[in-house]
This record gives C-alpha cells, structure tokens and sequence, in this order.
C-alpha cells in the first residue's frame, strides 16, 4: 500500500516537537511561499503563526476565489442505518448504546429521497454507520441504484471495503467515497475503538490505496479533531491529501474538519480542544497548501461561524442535515442520531447566506450526461 506505507513512515513525536518549534519569521515566510510544501504547512499550523491569521486568510480566500471562482457545492447526508458492530467512545451509533435503531426499507429510501429532491439538492451523501453484514453489499445492491435514479453524484461514508467492493460500489453509481482516520495516533486511536473490526488501524488507514486503485472519483480523508492534538493529526492529513494526488491524481480530494461534538451515551474520555481561531487558521493552512483541493465544512459548525469561514476557503457544505434515519420524510421519528448538529437553518436559508456573500451555492456536483459511458 504506497500511500499508507508513506503514512506509516511518519514519526508522530518529531512532528510534534517540530510544530512547537517554528518561529515568528519562519511561519511568517510560510504563509507567503510561492510553492508552499509540508514544511510551510506545518509553520503555518504552529502556535507561532497564530498572529498572522489575517494574512493567511486574505491568502487563502484569493486562492479560493482564483481556483473555484466563486462557487460552494451544497450536499446533504441521507442516513440510511444507524447500526454498528464498533465501540467507539465519541459516537452516538456505537454498539452499546441501547438506544432505537432503524434501517430504511427500500420505501423509506424512496421517501427519503423525495423529501430531499424538494430541498433542491441533486448531491448526495450517503451515511450507513458500520455493520457489513447488516448494512453491507447487499443491501447497497438494492439501494444505491434507486437513488441514483434521483440524484446524479452519490457520496457514501461507509465502513472500510475491500478494492473489489468499492469496484463495485463505482458500477453501482458511487461516485465518491469518504472515510475519515479519526486520529492518525495509533495509541490514541485504540484507546477510542474498543470492539469491532474499527479496531482495526492500518485497515483502515490503507482504505485511500484501495479507493485509488478502484478508480474512484473522490475520497474524502481527515481527522476527527478533538482526539489527539490536533496540529499534529492536521500534519499528518496534510501529508495523506499530498500523498493522494501524486499517487492517484486521477482522483480528486477532499478534506474535511469534523470537531468532537456531544452525542448520545457520549463517554466523555479525554479530548483536546481546538478553538474557532485555531480551526480557521488550519482551514487556511490546508487551502495555501492544496490549492486545488476541495475543503468540506458540515452542519457540526454554528450557522455564525459557517458564514464568516466559508468565504475563506471552503468550497463544499452540508446543510438541511438530519443525521438520524428517516429523519428528511418523519420529521416525528425519535431514532439514535450520531451526534449533535449546530446549524440547524433549512437549506435555502443557507444557500441565501452565501447569496448574500457574494457566492453562489451549487447544488450538483456533476451532470448526469457526463457519468454515461
């Protein structure tokens, strides 16, 4: 596995040292290089960069706005099951929580697919928990094709398969796959993941491999920020994103920046804090450094700081979000949902705010005419 061999060549106590290392100057030089690399990343993401976040936000907005012109692809998750065979301490779905499940029935897809048509969306995110045998090929077999009939770019988060299932999952009409490392510490990493094949960490780091070498579209990586320190798992994404394009260019990538939010049964384990500044600084840092990439911000962020970061440097957003199953069509249903949603506006109201920024929401991210043979 290339990507994840060069991962694993990493040494998460150098980088860390390094970080904490950098000076006034040097951060300084970073944010301004003409072609930035991983060096420049982590100065800018240092504590000592923390006073130039205006002049890499006024950098990284130009970038933005040179490479994407002044487009926001809008997105929205359908969660199809909230079943898992994993315990996971920080997510509402994990396996002890004796909580309501539900799996949508191929009439509740349906549903569920209408509801969302009316918002006006036409990019899909598909969200499946992880239990494979439950919520496994099979049952993608019978519902991806049903909505693929409604929407022309489909999205999943699912649980890390094999190079022939995401084969598979692409002739199905999966156009992008998004698995997240949730911390790229392999210590931290196992304090968190206490059953299930999740436990599993370089499975699920050489997933990128098998996406790359399947042909996939997109794949979505990051770290669930909050696990580790994140400056250090921000390095080691950067590395992976940088990793991704030399090695599968003909893929594209997307980084996304989900913060720990509260959920049900949350254990309330030890976690680091990364404040509102901090998250902007890191956005920026990622867009100087990957100018082409595609930086993803979730309905997890309040409706105040979505509006003010966005223009910065984001370029795709969920919003609408309901993050139980069924919850577009049966406002009432009362399932497990995976965490707590901060904001809460109805998707026009979101594609309004961008309006009113001067950006112009996208709610597509491909034609149908262009994924026929």
């Amino acid at each position: 596995m290339i990507v994840a061999t060069h991962l694993r060549t990493q040494n998460w106590d150098d980088i860390a040292m390094r970080v904490h290392s950098v000076t006034p100057s040097r951060a300084y030089a970073a944010i301004h290089a003409s072609h930035p690399d991983i060096d420049d990343f982590i100065a800018m993401v240092s504590p000592a960069a923390e006073p130039y976040l205006e002049i890499m936000a006024q950098r990284a907005k130009q970038l933005s706005r040179s490479r994407f012109g002044n487009t926001v692809s809008m997105f929205v998750p359908l969660y199809l099951s909230n079943l898992c065979a994993n315990e996971c301490t920080y997510c509402g779905f994990t396996m002890s929580n004796r909580i309501k499940r539900k799996t949508l029935t191929l009439e509740e897809v349906d549903q569920e697919a209408q509801a969302i048509k009316s918002m006006g969306f036409s990019n899909l995110l598909l969200v499946t928990g992880e239990h494979e045998t439950k919520v496994g090929m099979a049952y993608f077999k019978e519902t991806i094709p049903r909505l693929k009939r409604h929407f022309p770019y489909l999205m999943m988060e699912v649980q890390p398969l094999s190079t022939e299932h995401y084969r598979e999952l692409k002739q199905l009409g999966i156009n992008a796959v998004l698995v997240y490392q949730e911390t790229y510490h392999a210590r931290r990493y196992a304090q968190f993941h206490l059953r299930g094949n999740k436990q599993d960490f370089d499975w699920r780091l050489e997933t990128s491999d098998r996406l790359g070498i399947a042909g996939m579209d997109k794949i979505g990586i990051g770290a669930l920020l909050g696990l580790a320190d994140w400056r250090t798992d921000s390095i080691m994404t950067a590395l992976h994103a940088s990793y991704l394009q030399k090695t599968y260019w003909r893929s594209r990538v997307s980084i996304a920046f989900p913060r720990l939010r509260p959920c049900a049964g949350g254990t309330g384990a030890d976690t680091f804090t990364l404040t509102d500044r901090q998250l902007v600084q890191l956005i920026c840092a990622h867009r100087i450094l990957h100018p082409q990439a595609e930086l993803s911000l979730s309905t997890r962020e309040s409706a105040h700081f979505r509006d003010n970061v966005i223009p910065l440097g984001i370029t795709s957003i969920s919003a609408g979000s309901q993050t139980q199953p069924g919850g577009y069509s049966d406002t009432s249903t009362t399932a497990l949902s995976q965490f707590d949603t901060e904001d809460n506006r109805p998707a026009a109201d979101v594609a309004a705010a961008l309006v009113k920024q001067g950006l112009e929401p996208v709610w597509t991210d491909w034609l149908a005419g262009y994924g026929k043979a």
